[in-house]
């Protein structure tokens, strides 16, 4: 039987992966703050939040009176939101995103260190699309959390080389989650409370909506996850249907993309 602790596990991407690797035979702990449903007997529900150190070390012990290893422990973990760096209570959604998002991972990691080692498992982190391409204004506080989640991750992987554990990223773009939604109710908050980009916002919203009614299946994540886990030889990082319109912007060099964007918002 192999093990794997995965956290924001109670429904989206996490949901996901959960299910994909039970079916697959793994015995899944599906951590989150809100724990889902399933009626796999392989997926075992806790309550755990990832920002508080007291819950993290509560799952150590939990988990630690079923098995003394983990073969993966996969962060999917995470919180987004839509804000303007110089309106609005700024520095309070970005202590929560980094909190959630970065050293939310940081800690499970770190508190499950010793689990990982003994089952010589593996570390997957969820960045994201946003954590490698380039910055689109209202969406850096987001922005920011992940591109430090890739750095961490980079560090992180090499730091565990000598000890024989593989750290993976996965990058996956716009999907149907509650992070959707969290998304398209921050940008909304973001409109209307707006005192000096109401005029940028109103001409971003038609290319915001887009981007929300494409957004994909979760079960794809699952099947990449599950390849992430089994691989002899994992990729270090796996990109899950990333925006074409962001890839675009990837082929533009910056100073013609500010040029773009300026245009753009007269």
């Amino acid at each position: 039987m192999k093990y794997a602790l995965i956290t924001g596990a109670g429904g989206g991407l996490g949901g996901a992966g959960a299910q994909a690797l039970a079916e697959a035979g793994w015995m899944v702990f599906a951590a989150d703050v809100r724990p889902g449903s399933s009626q796999n007997s392989r997926i075992v529900p806790l309550v755990v939040d990832v920002t508080s150190d007291t819950s993290v070390r509560a799952a150590v012990e939990l988990i630690g009176q079923t098995t003394d290893r983990l073969d993966a422990v996969i962060n999917f973990a995470g919180v987004h939101a839509m804000g303007s760096f110089v309106e609005g209570d700024i520095a309070a959604m970005m202590d929560k995103l980094i909190d959630v998002n970065l050293m939310g991972m940081v800690r499970v990691n770190r508190a499950f260190f010793a689990m990982l080692r003994a089952g010589g498992g593996r570390v997957i982190n969820c960045s994201s699309e946003c954590g490698y391409m380039k910055a689109q204004p209202f969406n850096g506080p987001y922005t920011v959390s992940k591109y430090a989640v890739e750095a961490y991750s980079d560090s992180l992987r090499r730091e565990l080389l000598s000890q024989g554990i593989k750290v993976i990223k996965v990058q996956p773009g716009s999907f149907k989650t509650g992070l959707l939604v969290d998304s398209q109710a921050s940008f909304e908050q973001l409109y209307d409370n707006t005192l000096i980009y109401k005029r940028v916002l109103t001409k971003m919203k038609p290319l915001m909506d887009r981007e929300f009614r494409e957004a994909n299946d979760p079960d794809q994540v699952g099947k990449v996850l599950l390849r992430a886990v089994s691989a002899k030889h994992p990729k270090i990082r796996y990109r899950v249907k990333n925006s074409k319109l962001l890839g675009l912007m990837e082929l533009i060099p910056d100073g013609l993309l500010d040029a773009i964007y300026r245009a753009f918002m007269r």
